[in-house]
């Protein structure tokens, strides 16, 4: 997606949901050139509407795959539906791979699966949005690691950190350690209990 065009979603939403909208020279809030087009108040189905939106181009997900994540998360027995479904959007390999820093985006992440480049306890996966386990090793194919795409991966990776529930076990590979839990100690970019409110109505 162009960068202007993220940058329009970004405002529109009032949030940063792409990885290029996270520079703090980005300013989120839109000029508002006559007081006419102030906006009004959102309404709770706006509001709940709009996270969904959030959650959507955070994960890049498309309408239709993202209501059957809502659909399962709240289908499981003995688990909050928002805690679920965190973990299944978090739990996708392409934004696994971004989340251990081998991709600069999660759209480059389902890239890098798709062609081919990425394994998954020492098997090729190029689905996207392949649902990763604690105890999966994840690592970039020997055969792609002189690529240009992963030239710079170590100097790269000197200024990034995995969430806890990952691990870098060297530049090319990680492993995942547990399960994906909502952080309340960090603000997130969407409200996934709105969310799940959205679909129950």
């Amino acid at each position: 997606m162009p960068k202007l065009k993220q940058f329009k979603i970004a405002r529109r939403l009032g949030a940063r949901v792409f990885p290029k909208t996270e520079n703090p020279k980005f300013v989120i809030t839109p000029k508002i050139k006559n007081k006419k087009h102030r906006s009004q108040p959102l309404t709770e189905f706006g509001s709940q509407l709009l996270e969904k939106q959030k959650a959507r181009y955070y994960y890049g997900i498309r309408e239709r795959q993202f209501g059957n994540y809502v659909k399962k998360a709240s289908a499981k027995k003995g688990a909050s539906p928002a805690q679920e479904l965190y973990r299944l959007l978090e739990s996708r390999l392409d934004n696994v791979v971004f989340r251990l820093g081998f991709a600069q985006s999660r759209a480059l992440g389902r890239q890098l699966v798709s062609h081919g480049h990425i394994m998954v306890n020492d098997r090729k996966v190029t689905i996207p949005s392949y649902s990763v386990r604690p105890g999966d090793m994840i690592a970039i194919r020997i055969q792609s690691r002189d690529k240009g795409l992963f030239l710079s991966l170590a100097e790269r990776l000197k200024d990034h950190t995995p969430p806890q529930w990952l691990s870098r076990t060297e530049t090319f590979g990680g492993v995942v350690k547990g399960a994906p839990t909502i952080d309340k100690q960090h603000e997130m970019v969407f409200n996934v209990t709105s969310i799940i409110e959205f679909y129950s109505r």
